[in-house]
């Protein structure tokens, strides 16, 4: 068969990445848009790789009882697939579904990369410090938002799969005041517009000209940087403030922070709650890739105020950031620079009762996107701490990194997972690892 092609499938599964999967003719499809037990017609868009082919769903045969009119109405099967938008790929699918299917993707790759077998259901967000929780339909949470503007002057969010724009006259993942300020943009020069509101309400309008690339690291990396030449006029430098709890963090208007509005609390409770005592206050504790400081002032609320937490993290304006917002614990400090040189200058500089801290300690860690990776990981384990907290959005890369701390003498003691991305395949996790193996003897 050739591109083009149509087919009708019948679809077994769903995969990492918000795909699901078929088999035609004894040949893998993968295919959005679909829903596992269903028969769909299928437009093959790429049959060169003979392992497996990739389609569009045309029309639903044979639909799921877990279906559901989408919550995007521009991504529904009746707009062409080159037209529907991306960042809602589960919004076809009941809620309870849609977490059934991530439990599903992030049990299958902890089993298949991490080799360990667990059950690990997926929870929605908690509820902020004012009891205001989750809307039942899991809709207007997204408080950070990239459009884009193409040459034509088009103003909208990327076809799904594709950096082509497309226009749509709803966001129904974004926050009313959000969806009510992109419905005002008018055109400015190609490139991304961001969208960002802060704690106070009020929507702050990001122009990034010549971006055409998206946001970096997907959504764990939304509000990148600005490179604008003057950084005195670029809006994207505003220090805003959000909140968790009764606290402030000062972050870049333009910086990281957590797109779901309750994301940073929702996290910060599920690390207080699975490190509840495992937090020596007289012990040495990391917080890597540690943005503005959210998880490493969880980890000195946990201590008290003298622990001794050291937050790493390579954005200089992040890091700024981050000594105001720890300024309040006496044992806090703050560095500048990339996690992989950090870790092999502390193994190479730390002396002897450094090293006996740390080994009592915790490092909690948030990579981006593809993960920590094997050499972070190991560095780690050289350092020997006692516990390992690890923040994921993506499966397969935890599910990696469980597997080679675990050659490193780690056991996977608990994981939990949140849904921070309703309607997306995305999902979050708290792994927590605990040394069983001697510092420095790997299995």
């Amino acid at each position: 068969m050739v591109t083009r092609d149509i087919i009708d499938l019948d679809v077994t599964d769903v995969a990492h990445g918000g795909v699901f999967v078929g088999r035609h003719e004894g040949r893998v499809v993968f295919v959005p848009d679909a829903l596992p037990a269903e028969r769909v017609r299928v437009r093959l868009t790429d049959t060169a790789k003979s392992s497996f082919w990739r389609g569009e769903v045309l029309e639903v045969r044979d639909a799921s009882p877990h279906r559901r009119a989408h919550v995007w109405r521009a991504a529904d099967l009746d707009t062409p697939p080159e037209e529907r938008p991306g960042g809602a790929d589960f919004g076809h699918i009941a809620v309870a579904e849609q977490r059934r299917l991530k439990q599903h993707v992030l049990e299958d790759a902890l089993q298949r990369f991490g080799g360990v077998e667990v059950s690990v259901p997926v929870a929605g967000a908690s509820a902020d410090a004012d009891g205001r929780g989750e809307t039942p339909d899991a809709l207007g949470w997204r408080t950070r938002v990239s459009l884009h503007v193409d040459d034509e002057g088009r103003i909208g969010p990327f076809a799904a799969r594709s950096h082509r724009v497309v226009a749509v006259d709803d966001l129904p993942l974004a926050t009313p005041a959000v969806e009510r300020a992109a419905a005002r943009l008018h055109a400015t020069a190609p490139g991304r517009i961001d969208l960002v509101q802060p704690a106070d309400g009020r929507v702050r309008i990001l122009p990034r000209p010549g971006d055409v690339g998206g946001r970096r690291g997907g959504p764990r990396r939304s509000g990148a940087r600005s490179t604008a030449p003057d950084a005195r006029h670029d809006k994207a430098r505003e220090v805003v403030i959000e909140r968790v709890g009764d606290r402030e963090f000062r972050v870049d208007a333009g910086g990281f922070w957590q797109v779901h509005r309750l994301a940073a609390a929702s996290l910060s409770q599920l690390v207080s709650v699975a490190l509840a005592d495992a937090v020596d206050p007289d012990a040495w504790h990391l917080d890597l890739y540690g943005g503005v400081g959210l998880f490493a002032a969880t980890l000195a609320t946990l201590g008290g105020a003298g622990t001794r937490v050291t937050s790493v993290e390579s954005d200089a304006r992040a890091s700024e950031h981050a000594g105001t917002n720890l300024a309040e614990w006496l044992g806090s400090r703050v560095e500048t620079g990339r996690v992989d040189r950090w870790l092999r200058d502390t193994a190479s500089t730390a002396s002897a009762t450094e090293r006996e801290r740390l080994a009592r300690g915790v490092v909690l860690l948030d990579p981006p996107r593809s993960g920590a990776g094997r050499d972070v990981v190991r560095s780690i384990a050289h350092l020997g701490p006692e516990r390992v907290a690890y923040v994921a959005c993506d499966p397969v890369a935890l599910a990696r990194d469980v597997s080679t701390f675990r050659a490193e003498g780690y056991d996977l003691e608990r994981i939990d997972a949140v849904d921070l991305f309703p309607h997306s395949h995305h999902v979050e996790a708290l792994a927590v690892l605990r040394r069983v193996a001697p510092i420095g003897s790997a299995k």
